[in-house]
């Protein structure tokens, strides 16, 4: 429990990556809240799939639906929004001791709409006010037609929890979509208190350049991505854009790292944890690696503000034949494939229960 306080202690927010009916059901994200220190959740199309696919706990509301005649991705959505909103409740003390900083859930408009700028903006605004809970994320794809959807969302009024971001350069284009945002509000005279997350996905690289880059630089390169990208931040908090928003009343939109579950058995467990340390920001980890670093993680030491030695480090990585910006592009677009085929199989899961 130490290591978890002094994670908080450093500025840190730390959220689970998962759930599911049976972990509302028997108390453990209560738990979490009470013991873990966790003070928020995150939810994606894979998450939903292992969840509705391997528990029964949802089969008597499917059929309930089913025989409404619901489809079965507005069923889905009925499944995940009963089980966000009960979520958002139980984080609803954290939202509302931190002014809106943490206590968070998020639910995903529908992965095939990452190409369609305009049905993600319909869809993000019906999913917000169909969850009816001030602290709820709707998760969009940082993609480029993704970026649009961002900026007209905040400008709705709907927080926006930014996924799929790989690089700091991706991150910096969604920042800026969410400033555009705020502006646009600001330009109308409404209320800019409309919260963001920028969640960079971290332990992927890694695993993509597994056996081509040399032993000494084999799992940094998802932290050096990561304290680039944190550089980034510190930069853009410190610009007189920012500055003039939230002394206008805006929040920051906070560098959230996902995708923190170490990949190689080889590496340490809490490798992503230990290593991207930072204040004012947010790390979502899956139960396993929360329960690692409750046991045996540490903070030997806070990110520094300027990245430290990422610099070097992606130097190095790009000598040995890697085309870091490439490579980008095509974990986001594995990301968003990735994402639809959960989803795939999601539907054709809930579709098979409903029928039965």
């Amino acid at each position: 429990m130490s290591a978890l306080h002094d994670l908080t202690e450093a500025g840190q927010s730390i959220w689970i990556d998962n759930i599911t009916r049976d972990l509302l059901d028997d108390g453990t994200i209560a738990s979490y809240i009470a013991d873990l220190s966790v003070t928020g959740l995150t939810s994606n199309p894979s998450i939903f799939d292992k969840a509705v696919r391997g528990s029964s706990a949802y089969d008597d509301q499917v059929a309930s639906l089913a025989a409404e005649g619901l489809t079965a991705e507005e069923i889905f959505f009925e499944l995940a929004i009963d089980d966000l909103r009960r979520a958002a409740d139980l984080f609803a003390p954290v939202h509302a001791a931190t002014a809106g900083v943490d206590g968070w859930v998020s639910l995903e408009v529908s992965p095939l709409l990452a190409d369609d700028t305009t049905r993600t903006v319909d869809a993000a605004i019906s999913l917000a006010a169909q969850a009816g809970r001030d602290n709820l994320f709707i998760k969009i794809p940082g993609t480029p037609a993704g970026l649009p959807a961002i900026e007209a969302a905040i400008a709705a009024g709907v927080p926006v929890n930014v996924t799929l971001l790989f690089s700091t350069e991706q991150y910096l284009a969604a920042a800026d979509a969410y400033l555009r945002g705020l502006e646009q509000r600001l330009a109308e005279g409404k209320d800019l208190a409309i919260h963001s997350v920028a969640s960079l996905f971290i332990s992927r690289w890694d695993v993509a350049v597994a056996g081509s880059v040399p032993s000494a630089l084999q799992n940094a390169l998802g932290l050096a991505i990561g304290a680039e990208a944190y550089a980034a931040y510190r930069s853009l908090l410190a610009s007189d854009r920012v500055t003039r928003l939230v002394a206008a009343g805006a929040p920051i939109q906070r560098l959230l790292f996902a995708s923190t579950g170490t990949k190689d058995p080889a590496a340490p467990d809490t490798l992503y944890v230990d290593g991207l340390v930072a204040p004012d920001t947010v790390n979502t980890m899956p139960d396993g690696t929360l329960h690692a670093f409750a046991e045996h993680g540490s903070v030997p030491a806070i990110l520094p503000s300027d990245g430290g030695d990422a610099e070097q480090v992606l130097a190095s990585i790009s000598d040995a034949g890697v085309d870091i910006a490439a490579l980008a592009n095509r974990l986001q677009q594995e990301g968003k494939d990735a994402f639809v085929a959960s989803w795939e199989e999601l539907i054709a899961a809930v579709k098979t229960k409903g029928a039965q």
